[in-house]
């Protein structure tokens, strides 16, 4: 069997099917995952990606991008790296309101039991240790 590192055009095709014809061709991929017969790998900063072009440019919310990637990134045949770290990430995303990748520094702090040091104060919105420099 073999194993494709997924990039994220091909995750952004499929989920708002535009264009139609890469849409389909990544459906079609995507299905030979589910199907046993490929493994797609997606990284965290591919999630990243497909994250900020579904906001910025196609007007998702955090919570529609939250649903449909959590949805898409579970499926069969699909290894997401640092797998609990993105998936709470893309939900604390979506119920914090921050962004995706404050979201995932605060999981991989947490993770570690250790501080993320910030001038953002969307971490207060996060259940994360989080100090100012001076």
């Amino acid at each position: 069997m073999s194993n494709y590192w997924v990039d994220a055009n091909i995750l952004l095709r499929f989920i708002t099917n535009d264009p139609l014809n890469l849409a389909e061709r990544s459906a079609r991929f995507l299905q030979k995952a589910e199907q046993g017969e490929i493994t797609l790998k997606v990284s965290s900063i591919v999630v990243a990606e497909v994250v900020w072009v579904l906001i910025s440019f196609y007007g998702y919310s955090r919570q529609q991008v939250a649903d449909v990637l959590i949805g898409l990134l579970t499926s069969e045949g699909i290894i997401l790296e640092s797998s609990e770290q993105v998936i709470a990430a893309l939900d604390s995303m979506a119920t914090a309101n921050v962004d995706f990748v404050d979201a995932y520094l605060a999981e991989v702090a947490r993770k570690e039991n250790e501080s993320v040091a910030s001038f953002d104060r969307d971490f207060k919105r996060l259940d994360i240790r989080y100090i100012e420099p001076d």
